[in-house]
């Protein structure tokens, strides 16, 4: 019984340090609660840009958590771009401020729709992707949840991939004489990590991140899309994922299941002594 005693306290010790790094690690890659913004570089921080593009080639780029303002004609399609990442589960939502209720003659009808690095539009898992605002309404809120962005995919799957996503809001229908009126839109982007459950062996050798150079792609003549800037961080290598903690902990469970059924086995095996005759 020592000897089992000392490999328990071995594999137990053992555990501890490879549970160790690998909390510390999930710890630190988890989100943690923004600061509540105190100051005007807070402000700047978390201020996006406030023009937006009208194609792919002119996408007007921001980071999750920044919000994106423009100002535009009813009629317009504006488009945005961000980075999300390995393990991310992105929600994009989209605020429009409409045209005063005296100069308009109906009801509207306002949409966003994402797209990946490859122009895939993606689906909306959750949220209102689109929705009908009346004609007294003062403004629309639209939000759409992506699913979740895997390390990599087959080539002929679909499944949303880390890189660039864009974002395309527009008006789908209202009247034809409300057409060109000016109203203002507010667009913003934050992810949720999901952890282990949605990881994958392997990943891209590069995001998707197609096209120009710079942030600022207002030429005409850009050659493919805006790029979105990379994640503060950096893009993730896609090796790490909490499985790996899941893994430490059912090697050490299963060697001390093993251990002590050896412990059993070999006790019950062992022959009972009877007591010398008198």
């Amino acid at each position: 019984m020592r000897t089992v005693r000392a490999l328990t306290t071995v594999l137990l010790a053992g555990t501890g340090l490879l549970l160790g790094p690998a909390a510390a690690a999930s710890l630190a890659d988890s989100p943690s609660p923004a600061p509540t913004p105190s100051g005007s570089a807070s402000a700047d921080a978390a201020a996006g840009p406030t023009e937006a593009g009208t194609t792919f080639r002119t996408a007007a780029a921001f980071r999750q958590g920044q919000q994106a303002t423009a100002e535009a004609s009813t009629g317009d399609y504006l488009y945005w771009v961000f980075p999300a990442d390995t393990g991310q589960r992105p929600t994009v939502t989209a605020s429009v401020t409409l045209p005063e209720a005296a100069v308009r003659h109906g009801s509207s009808t306002w949409r966003i729709d994402v797209y990946d690095g490859l122009r895939r539009r993606q689906p909306c898992v959750y949220g209102m992707q689109s929705r009908a605002a009346a004609k007294d309404a003062a403004s629309v809120e639209l939000s759409c949840t992506l699913r979740t962005v895997r390390p990599w995919a087959e080539t002929w799957d679909t499944d949303p991939l880390p890189g660039s996503y864009y974002i395309r809001l527009t008006v789908i229908g209202l009247p034809e004489d409300d057409l060109g009126q000016r109203f203002t839109a507010r667009v913003g982007a934050v992810s949720a990590e999901q952890g282990g459950a949605y990881a994958g062996g392997g990943s891209l050798a590069a995001p998707l991140v197609p096209g120009a150079t710079t942030e600022n792609a207002a030429a005409a003549d850009a050659p493919s899309a805006v790029e979105a800037r990379a994640p503060e961080g950096g893009w993730s290598s896609g090796w790490w994922s909490d499985r790996w903690i899941w893994t430490a902990v059912g090697g050490a469970l299963g060697a001390l299941a093993g251990i002590a059924g050896y412990s059993l086995t070999r006790g019950s095996g062992r022959p009972s002594r009877v007591p010398p005759a008198v």
